[in-house]
């Protein structure tokens, strides 16, 4: 598929899981980011999978659980779908949460097939401190596309957007007393949709090529 100035638009699907919303809001600007590009993308949260007792301990989960606003979730055909793949967690112990990891460990017919390789990879998170794990868990779910053969793409110090939020890895926000993610965290994201959606193309366009 090509965009209004005949260009191939880039497919990028952002997968994430959220338990608070945190998380949910950096997908969306990381999908905001893409589309401003001119790519198609996709938003999808992979399932919910703690007991309810431990849902219901914390209220901010226990409401993104009952509002939670999307009717579709992630699914492999997503991944096969995009030239690029954006993965968000917040942070469990320095590394990704088990909702996302149990998605990504379903993985194995696509990465036996080499339909995972050469698309284009980034990450980004969310914690409750400083110093919670944001690079490490970044860097685990990057370890994913190093095994799929993906292009792993950091956020770098690409935009004076990034300067402000310090994080080269990925997008990242710091929810000090469970605040929503603010506009330099979100904006971040944007960038990293953005350049995202700009290496996917050049993916896209030359699997275009080689099928002419």
């Amino acid at each position: 598929m090509t965009d209004a100035t005949g260009a191939v638009a880039p497919k990028v699907a952002v997968v994430f899981y959220s338990a608070t919303g945190n998380v949910a809001a950096l997908a969306e600007a990381v999908g905001d980011g893409a589309r401003k590009e001119g790519a198609e993308v996709r938003v999808r949260p992979v399932p919910e999978l703690a007991p309810p007792a431990a849902v219901a301990s914390n209220p901010r989960w226990q409401a993104w659980v009952d509002s939670n606003p999307y009717d579709q979730p992630a699914t492999l055909d997503d991944l096969d779908w995009a030239d690029g793949i954006a993965l968000g967690s917040p942070t469990r112990f320095g590394g990704p949460a088990g909702q996302l990891k149990e998605f990504l460990d379903t993985t194995g017919g696509l990465w036996a097939k080499g339909k995972l390789i050469d698309k284009v990879g980034t990450a980004f998170t969310s914690s409750s401190t400083k110093h919670g794990g944001l690079e490490s868990t970044i860097l685990a779910m990057n370890n994913v596309f190093y095994h799929w053969g993906s292009i792993v793409l950091p956020l770098g110090y690409s935009d004076p957007q990034v300067m402000e939020s310090g994080n080269p890895y990925g997008g990242s926000f710091v929810s000090r007393k469970s605040a929503s993610p603010d506009e330099e965290a979100l904006g971040a994201c944007r960038v990293q949709g953005a350049r995202l959606a700009r290496i996917a193309r050049y993916v896209a366009t030359g699997r275009a090529g080689e099928l002419e």
